[in-house]
């Protein structure tokens, strides 16, 4: 074992397997993470239910009023249809 830490008077080329063992737990802790943490919070890639964050009906139809493919009458009529099928949490249910 002295042989391996003093070899000809200075540390050993086991000093270069350290930077390794760095790098695979920094990469191991980023994969972890973004499995789990990031996707299962609703983190910045992705919402709660794991749908893109303007996939939403009501979103579409945000950006429909206000790229001018419908009017305000419209909007409202749809928005409130929208709310009778889905609700106010837009989960498919009764609010």
């Amino acid at each position: 074992m002295q042989t391996l830490a003093h070899w000809n008077g200075g540390p050993g080329p086991w000093i270069l397997f350290f930077p390794l063992v760095w790098a695979a737990v920094v990469v191991g802790a980023v994969t972890v993470l973004r499995r789990t943490a990031w996707r299962g919070r609703g983190g910045p890639l992705r919402p709660m239910d794991g749908r893109p964050a303007g996939d939403s009906p009501v979103a579409v139809l945000g950006r429909r009023f206000a790229s001018g493919e419908i009017d305000e009458d419209e909007y409202w009529r749809r928005l409130s249809v929208l709310d009778e099928h889905f609700g106010r949490t837009g989960r498919g249910g009764p609010a």
